[in-house]
């Protein structure tokens, strides 16, 4: 709860009565490894906050290969926000890569927020864009190298090499487990 107040008073300032209605609107999730906290084909529900573990977006290419697009560790928003807001299923599953602690607001919940708390939608709009920067910015670029790749992962997630699959980080980098096991190999 309190790493959930802390994160969301980074973007504004909110008075104890505030937070209290806050902290009144959430529940805690938790899900085991592999449990998804939003799936493709469905339309998402609900914002989560990771508090302990590692969520992961991952989708079905054409090929039906499953692909890893981002991991949100500890003190991030979860959420596939643009179909989210829009009410519009997803095409991508959230995914927890271990197992996770969660503090979820329902979308009424996320909602009321707006119409109660002045400001609400200012101190949203800047932890959703938070959210839509770091899921965008942390993606791999394929034009390099793959051992460049995996160092930017190392630089971006420096926690998560020991802690997630690495069928998930190779998934993520665009290269074969093959070829993770030899750059991590070579690397030490």
């Amino acid at each position: 709860m309190k790493e959930l107040i802390e994160y969301i008073l980074q973007f504004g300032d909110l008075n104890k009565q505030q937070i209290d209605l806050i902290t009144g609107k959430i529940t805690e999730k938790v899900l085991v490894k592999d449990e998804y906290f939003s799936e493709a084909g469905k339309i998402p529900r609900q914002v989560g906050f990771v508090v302990d573990g590692v969520l992961r977006g991952c989708y079905y290419n054409n090929k039906s290969e499953e692909i890893t697009s981002c991991f949100i560790p500890e003190n991030n928003l979860a959420v596939d926000y643009p179909n989210f807001e829009a009410n519009t299923a997803s095409a991508e599953y959230l995914q927890a890569s271990t197992d996770s602690k969660l503090i979820v607001f329902s979308k009424q919940s996320w909602e009321e927020l707006s119409h109660t708390i002045v400001g609400w939608d200012n101190i949203k709009n800047k932890m959703v864009q938070k959210c839509l920067y770091q899921k965008s910015r942390k993606g791999p670029v394929i034009s390099q190298d793959a051992t460049t790749r995996y160092l930017e992962f190392l630089e971006n997630y420096p926690t998560l090499a020991n802690r997630v699959a690495l069928s998930h980080i190779a998934s993520y980098l665009g290269v074969t487990q093959q070829s993770l096991s030899r750059i991590r190999k070579n690397i030490r």
